[in-house]
């Protein structure tokens, strides 16, 4: 479950932000993940509760923003939607596409105190 080492490395940055910034708590946090990061949700969510313990993000809410995936066809030269990896264009049916984005996993903001 590659989302517990995920959720460490988010709590690691909120704690370092912590420090230099001088909030003592975390309210809220917004992460950002790509429909085509390879993470599960559910399971990222229990690994946030279980990695926040005894942090300034210990009674944190998180909120997750889904981004959708989207390429650049270079068979028809369009801006397609994506739902994996190695989806056809819905436009064209071609498989020569560059991603554009999906795959990202950032914190987006934090409420804190």
């Amino acid at each position: 479950m590659h989302e517990l080492s995920l959720c460490e490395g988010i709590i690691e940055t909120i704690t370092t932000q912590a420090r230099q910034r001088g909030f003592s708590r975390v309210l809220r946090v917004w992460l950002e993940i790509g429909e085509l990061a390879n993470v599960e949700l559910d399971a990222l969510r229990f690994a946030f509760a279980a990695t926040r313990r005894d942090t300034a993000a210990a009674t944190a809410e998180l909120d997750i923003i889904t981004l959708p995936g989207r390429a650049h066809c270079l068979d028809c030269a369009q801006t397609v939607a994506v739902q994996q990896h190695f989806d056809p264009c819905p436009l064209c049916g071609g498989y020569h596409w560059r991603l554009l984005s999906g795959t990202e996993l950032r914190i987006k903001e934090l409420e804190v105190e």
